[in-house]
């Protein structure tokens, strides 16, 4: 039912644990599955992202593809970061089953909130990037797979 990669995230997640005074901080749920994903980003004075940090409540799976958006977006820029999607996130993962997908979704979001979090916190404004949502579960219907 998941791939290696997946079970590999959720048994060995990376970057668990929170983060003091991180740059930005995003947190987004979903109230029809009652999983929590909380991003905590360092970004330095290059707009790059040096550490990431989460913590999720929720199943394997949101374990596993939030240990995978912290993975894409370490290192890369702002705004390379929001352009990692939750189907970035579940390609490199090897693919979840189809009542999995809204985790990729949740660690999607959870980036988008701490990107928007960074942006306020700095007044600056990231080209693309939207207002989230706290709960996904709001516009899941309107998603595309």
């Amino acid at each position: 039912m998941y791939s290696e990669k997946v079970m590999e995230h959720f048994q060995n997640p990376r970057n668990v644990g929170e983060m003091e005074n991180p740059s930005g901080v995003g947190t987004v749920g979903n109230a029809k599955c009652g999983d929590i994903m909380r991003i905590y980003l360092d970004v330095d004075e290059n707009q790059v992202i040096q550490d990431v940090k989460f913590k999720t409540f929720g199943c394997g799976a949101a374990v596993a593809t939030s240990s995978m958006a912290t993975e894409l977006v370490k290192g890369k820029t702002i705004y390379e970061a929001l352009q990692v999607t939750n189907k970035a996130v579940m390609e490199a993962l090897d693919g979840l089953p189809p009542v999995k997908v809204h985790c990729s979704l949740l660690a999607e979001e959870a980036i988008h909130a701490a990107l928007w979090d960074y942006a306020q916190k700095h007044q600056i404004e990231i080209p693309g990037l939207e207002k989230p949502v706290a709960d996904i579960s709001e516009h899941e219907e309107e998603e595309e797979y």
